[in-house]
């Protein structure tokens, strides 16, 4: 059987050898040269739960919104049907086509019907101040 001396000069032994200086992980893998791989773990942040007051809120956000599209197009066919009407008596070309385009606006943003009454009497008086017009 070894001695206690004996043993304490084997855990010296141990400690003056190269690996007692290299990394603890390093000189664990010696023995073990399979597994050298690093591993990470990835930790993402959690879904974020909307309350029952924000989606209220947005809903009530997205509410006001269509109400403000709505009317703008609402006034720019107004716009568009004065314009179309005027180009009627005045510089029809010129007018018609604001009040087209005008209207095409006021279409999308919700005034179907002003947009399309813009549209068409705007058509029309391009049509009569091209072909009818020249005619008187």
């Amino acid at each position: 059987m070894a001695s206690e001396f004996e043993k304490n000069e084997e855990k010296l032994d141990r400690f003056d050898s190269d690996l007692a200086y290299e990394e603890p992980h390093v000189s664990r893998a010696k023995g073990h040269r399979d597994f050298l791989e690093e591993h990470a773990a990835e930790v993402a942040v959690p879904p974020v739960v909307q309350s029952d007051r924000s989606r209220e809120r947005e809903a009530i956000f997205e509410e006001e919104r269509s109400d403000v599209m709505g009317m703008s197009g609402r006034g720019l066919g107004i716009l568009g049907l004065a314009l179309s009407i005027l180009s009627l008596f005045f510089l029809p070309i010129i007018m018609g086509a604001a009040g087209i385009i005008v209207g095409f606006i006021a279409r999308k943003r919700g005034a179907t019907g002003l947009g399309a009454w813009a549209i068409g009497i705007g058509i029309v008086s391009i049509v009569v101040g091209i072909f009818v017009l020249p005619l008187f």
